[in-house]
């Protein structure tokens, strides 16, 4: 390795070859580097009459930035071949901070492009403090050819892992559309999958493609709602998905909704319905803490025992049954 002065117009930035780091922004740093100067240099490998950078992409972006036409340089002559380059540059980037997620998948999907087989990848991961595990590689190894919505979705904390592998399986439009949704709505694990889910299953139900079924009309008009509550527009995908997915469970609920508000139960007492009306068993539950209170609750009874709702819920349940 040689420090040599080298201009900029001749490194080659647009081979990505050994680029490790996700992060572009060089701002802050093009900011320090006008105080300080360039105090790491970068390395570089000479090809030809350029050079490629092995580590330092974002210092020599901040130099560009900077209109510097000289950098100093660590160059590797002679190429000690691109296996060798490749581990300095995971090396480099990894003793700076841990590396992130997309980061470890670009590491190992490098690794294994330059590597013959499995075991010399899980000895270079293992050198390299990088996933070992042969399931977890297989996993990790897929997220950096994930679409660039996805990836960014996840690494800013709006799709879970699962999840955006579960992403990396579908049609590529179909996956950035999951990814919108998810990353405006910042939705727990539970709420991805469930979206997914429903999508999937009114996909098929209905024979129309994923896209389709997310660019409903009705859905869009609540994610492009000027409302900020998050947890209202949530609750509202999901109701229109499962309403579409189970109309009559939706159909049944609705009703019986329709029926409840007529009975005026009031506090205290609470008529539930069995889970997805699949069952005729409702449950009557009552809350009290005197006797006189329960007499009053008594009196309720008597009134809705013959109330035309109440036998309309129940000739409902009845023809369930039959």
């Amino acid at each position: 390795m040689q420090y040599s002065i080298i201009p900029l117009d001749r490194v080659d930035q647009t081979d990505e070859t050994f680029r490790i780091t996700t992060r572009t922004d060089v701002d802050e740093l093009a900011a320090s580097i006008a105080i300080d100067g360039l105090i790491t240099p970068p390395v570089l490998v000479k090809k030809r009459r350029n050079f490629v950078i092995v580590s330092g992409f974002r210092r020599i972006g901040a130099c560009r930035q900077l209109k510097h036409e000289k950098i100093p340089a660590a160059v590797l002559e002679p190429d000690p071949g691109a296996a060798v380059c490749l581990r300095m540059a995971i090396a480099a980037n990894a003793l700076q901070r841990p590396l992130n997620l997309i980061e470890i998948s670009r590491c190992l999907q490098k690794l294994a492009s330059h590597l013959r087989g499995r075991p010399q990848l899980i000895e270079a991961a293992q050198v390299l403090g990088l996933p070992t595990n042969a399931s977890m590689i297989d996993k990790m190894m897929g997220l950096s050819q994930l679409p660039p919505p996805v990836q960014k979705g996840l690494l800013d904390g709006n799709l879970a892992l699962p999840v955006a592998l579960e992403l990396g399986t579908m049609d590529k439009a179909d996956a950035i559309e999951f990814s919108k949704i998810f990353s405006l709505l910042k939705l727990s694990l539970n709420k991805q999958r469930e979206i997914i889910t429903l999508a999937k299953e009114i996909s098929r139900r209905e024979d129309i493609g994923m896209l389709d079924v997310l660019r409903d009309q009705q859905i869009q008009e609540v994610l492009n709602d000027d409302n900020p509550d998050r947890g209202r527009k949530t609750r509202e995908i999901r109701s229109l998905l499962h309403r579409r997915r189970y109309p009559g469970i939706s159909k049944a609920q609705q009703q019986f909704e329709d029926h409840l508000k007529k009975l005026k139960l009031g506090p205290g007492i609470q008529l539930i319905p069995p889970q997805h009306f699949e069952a005729t068993t409702y449950i009557l539950q009552l809350s009290f803490d005197n006797l006189e209170r329960l007499k009053e609750l008594q009196a309720v009874l008597n009134r809705i025992i013959h109330h035309p709702s109440l036998q309309k819920i129940m000739e409902r349940a009845v023809m369930n049954d039959e």
